[in-house]
């Protein structure tokens, strides 16, 4: 069984295993003490766990049933206990404000067919999931919260910053990895204060 970070994971064939991408973001987690957080396409449950060392409370969701159960199970692995997962398509069964949001984004183009692909189709054109999350997420954030979201570069990096602009948050490439053929960047967005 692995260990990322001090954390024991479990894992699964039709579940996102942690790679490059979901290091980036584990290595520049915007969580503060006693946030509170929500890691949205939770998969093994590993960026929420480590999360939940400073926030008060996480909240994971995931769209396949096996990532939701896998997530739980690691958390009991790991004695944690301020980490809830459940079943949504990304805000779907979310309500409140979070201090801050991540998300790893799916960027294939094309049709999941199985629920691994889940994690990395987006599709059709790679990324309606990405766009839908961005529309949807100032609602779901505090004022001077923070969205983190990782994405290939392959989307499309400056389309991602000017539809965050356009939702009222203020984004930036905070840090970059080149994977392959492709750069994954994470982005960090935040919420203005004095915006409701």
């Amino acid at each position: 069984m692995p260990t990322y970070y001090g954390i024991k994971i479990e894992l699964h064939p039709q579940v996102y295993e942690p790679a490059e991408d979901t290091f980036l973001l584990a290595e520049n987690l915007a969580v503060r003490e006693g946030d509170l957080a929500l890691d949205v396409g939770t998969g093994t449950g590993l960026i929420a766990l480590l999360m939940a060392r400073k926030a008060r409370f996480v909240l994971g969701v995931d769209i396949n049933p096996l990532a939701v159960e896998l997530a739980n199970q690691n958390a009991q692995l790991n004695g944690v206990k301020n980490v809830e997962f459940r079943l949504s398509d990304l805000f779907e069964r979310v309500e409140g404000k979070f201090d801050v949001v991540t998300f790893n984004a799916p960027y294939l183009p094309g049709e999941p067919e199985e629920p691994i692909d889940l994690a990395l189709v987006g599709g059709e054109t790679g990324r309606e999931v990405l766009d839908r999350f961005i529309r949807e997420v100032p609602k779901h954030l505090k004022p001077g919260g923070t969205v983190q979201i990782v994405q290939s570069s392959i989307t499309g990096v400056e389309e991602t910053l000017k539809m965050l602009d356009e939702v009222g948050l203020v984004g930036k490439v905070v840090a970059k990895r080149h994977v392959f053929f492709e750069d994954i960047v994470l982005i960090n967005a935040v919420m203005p204060r004095g915006r409701v």
